[in-house]
């Protein structure tokens, strides 16, 4: 990852937290501490931020908290060619009729270009995919209410009594920050809380997931691998990985790149 690209995540995360750690910041970017110390002092001398034992924190204190992770406008570069490959699996599991949940994501978001020509109720908590659809498809679209939280362009809720309660679904489809032998894992407790009420609203759970976040952790477990009914990953996928679903008995779809005329043309519709 370039310079200019490791300091617009730095600064977008002093901006959502009081103070952003060191260690997060590793995470956040896939550098080196030593990278990540250079960047904070050199940010800190432009008097962009401000350094601190640990860590680094804003100029301005933030007046609204956001959540722990990269921005979507970051994630949606990451691995683009495999998401959209996943996004096709996801789509194909799909009945027009049947209600499902798509979980806001960047991997998920891409499932919207394969949808345009579907038509089934849709919940969802991701504004973007919402706007999409509305757009370019005929789906039946519901929103869950909120707040908006601007880098993840994800809504939500920290109420029991919002409409998620009142939405079922056939399937849920959503991403996660890693996936491991204890289950899906996310970086941040609100969105721990919100997924776990979308997730008791499906019959059967969709982990869509590009190979890599097999490779991350966090300290945050949203579910186990049991309440998985289907993992949708890439050719990257190694086999320790694949029969670690085997074993926890969660179906596992390798998606494949394909690269035509016809579906980029699509995809630009």
């Amino acid at each position: 990852m370039h310079e200019k690209e490791r300091h617009r995540i730095i600064l977008s995360a002093v901006q959502e937290k009081p103070v952003v750690t060191v260690q997060e910041m590793v995470e956040l970017t896939d550098s080196s501490e030593a990278t990540i110390r250079r960047d904070i002092a050199a940010l800190h001398v432009q008097k962009r931020l401000r350094r601190v034992r640990g860590g680094a924190e804003a100029i301005s204190p933030p007046q609204f908290i956001g959540l722990a992770g990269r921005p979507f406008s970051v994630n949606e570069t990451l691995n683009a060619a495999q998401k959209r490959a996943i996004a096709r699996e996801a789509v194909n599991l799909c009945t027009d009729g049947e209600p499902i949940i798509i979980n806001g994501g960047t991997t998920t978001f891409q499932m919207v270009h394969f949808l345009t020509g579907r038509r089934m109720p849709i919940f969802t908590n991701s504004f973007p995919i919402a706007e999409h659809l509305l757009k370019h498809s005929k789906n039946t679209v519901m929103l869950s209410g909120g707040t908006i939280y601007r880098e993840q362009n994800i809504i939500l809720s920290p109420f029991d009594n919002d409409v998620t309660r009142n939405f079922y679904a056939r399937r849920m489809f959503m991403g996660a920050q890693g996936l491991g032998p204890l289950g899906l894992m996310e970086g941040d407790p609100l969105l721990i809380q919100a997924e776990q009420k979308l997730i008791d609203q499906a019959d059967e759970l969709v982990v869509l997931v590009d190979s890599s976040k097999f490779r991350m952790r966090s300290s945050l477990i949203l579910c186990g691998l049991k309440r998985i009914a289907t993992v949708i990953t890439d050719e990257g996928i190694e086999d320790r990985e694949a029969n670690m679903l085997e074993t926890a008995g969660v179906a596992l779809i390798v998606a494949r790149k394909q690269s035509t005329d016809k579906e980029e043309s699509s995809l630009q519709a």
